[in-house]
């Protein structure tokens, strides 16, 4: 059943708007590039409502490490917390949105995180703000404030896809009930990820066109369950990084923990704090990078509260010279000298860990330390 909106004239006369399918799927995709604001932060959060920054229309998607895009998604945002957010379009005539678009749009997030390279998005970013004749540097400052830097949003952003707190809003004039329940069901049970649906529909009268956005499978259930989780996130310094890492893993664990930590500020790595739930905190050093230059910064390892140290073979990549394959292997073999260590050249793609119980051992530690002096010398 068709609704039917009311608009008021400027000469008092009245336009009844009738809703409208829209002609081409193209055209609401035009519309969500042009005005990103369809995307209704307001309601997505009304506490915070969601701002958008488009990285690019048609961005491609691999299925492995080495093949060519398998997948296109219709438009790539970001919102001013730097989650990247995925946001596929269909017409309600599209057969394919009853349930084909939920499996096309978890594909799309599970490559995503494992494929996606921060610096093909600013690429691609800087590109569509040619296109439209903006100045990249205007337009994120506009979307984050002046508090922050560019860096550090951009480093943010490797972050979330590094663990996965991604956004996927499927959108069309008209979400069927079946497509409704699965995204209330998903998005109650995904975190950090999120699943949302809008709706968009489109009145048109004599005079005027209207679109109104509605938000759809965000239930009183998955939202309190996600603020809950979003209150026990923790902001962490180095005091309270230390103390908490102390609750969990002891006094042994934190004395090596504050070792490497002291390491890298001595090689002038800054120290990002990791905002997970009590228990789930980690720091991670990394060095500024230079968008510029197209030359990102890196991220060699994090340190985690319960006592394990995660080597980020997979952020190596397109991070010369370790985004070679002998560079990350010997950097693997250099590791593997610790004694009771023996990652296995499977991981150098991968992000192994092991305990900082092995670095107890001043032989295994100075090891440690020598191995990303090393790093730390070849990258710079």
């Amino acid at each position: 059943m068709t609704e039917t909106i009311f608009h008021i004239n400027q000469d008092g006369t009245l336009d009844e708007l009738k809703e409208m399918s829209y002609n081409s799927e193209e055209l609401l995709q035009g519309l969500l590039s042009d005005y990103p604001k369809l995307l209704a932060g307001e309601q997505i959060n009304s506490e915070n409502p969601r701002n958008w920054l488009l990285v690019s229309r048609e961005f491609g998607v691999p299925d492995t490490e080495s093949s060519s895009n398998r997948w296109y998604l219709d438009h790539l945002f970001l919102d001013q917390d730097a989650v990247p957010t995925l946001v596929e379009v269909k017409r309600s005539t599209d057969t394919r949105i009853r349930r084909e678009v939920i499996g096309q749009i978890l594909d799309y997030a599970a490559n995503a995180v494992v494929y996606w390279k921060v610096e093909e998005l600013i690429s691609c970013f800087e590109a569509t703000c040619k296109l439209k004749n903006l100045d990249p540097i205007n337009e994120i400052s506009n979307l984050i404030g002046i508090s922050e830097s560019i860096d550090n949003f951009w480093n943010r952003v490797n972050v979330n896809l590094k663990v996965g707190k991604l956004r996927l809003i499927l959108v069309a004039d008209i979400i069927p009930n079946e497509m409704k329940r699965i995204i209330e069901f998903l998005n109650g049970q995904m975190s950090p990820a999120e699943i949302i649906g809008i709706e968009i529909k489109q009145f048109v009268g004599q005079q005027t066109r209207t679109l109104v956005p509605k938000v759809v499978g965000q239930t009183s259930f998955s939202q309190s369950v996600k603020s809950v989780k979003t209150q026990n996130q923790i902001s962490r310094d180095e005091v309270s990084y230390f103390e908490e890492m102390l609750k969990y893993s002891g006094p042994d664990k934190v004395k090596i923990a504050r070792q490497i930590f002291d390491w890298a500020k001595e090689k002038n790595y800054t120290i990002d704090f990791g905002k997970g739930m009590l228990g789930l905190g980690s720091f991670i050093p990394y060095k500024s990078q230079n968008f510029s230059s197209k030359r990102l910064g890196i991220m060699p390892f994090a340190v985690w509260v319960k006592g394990s140290i995660e080597i980020y073979f997979q952020h190596y990549q397109n991070r010369p010279p370790f985004d070679s394959a002998s560079m990350k292997l010997e950097l693997l073999n250099r590791l593997n000298q610790i004694k009771g260590l023996n990652i296995p050249e499977s991981a150098i793609n991968r992000r192994p860990s092991f305990s900082l119980e092995l670095l107890k051992e001043k032989y295994n530690y100075d090891i440690f330390v020598e191995t990303f002096n090393w790093f730390d010398e070849h990258y710079l």
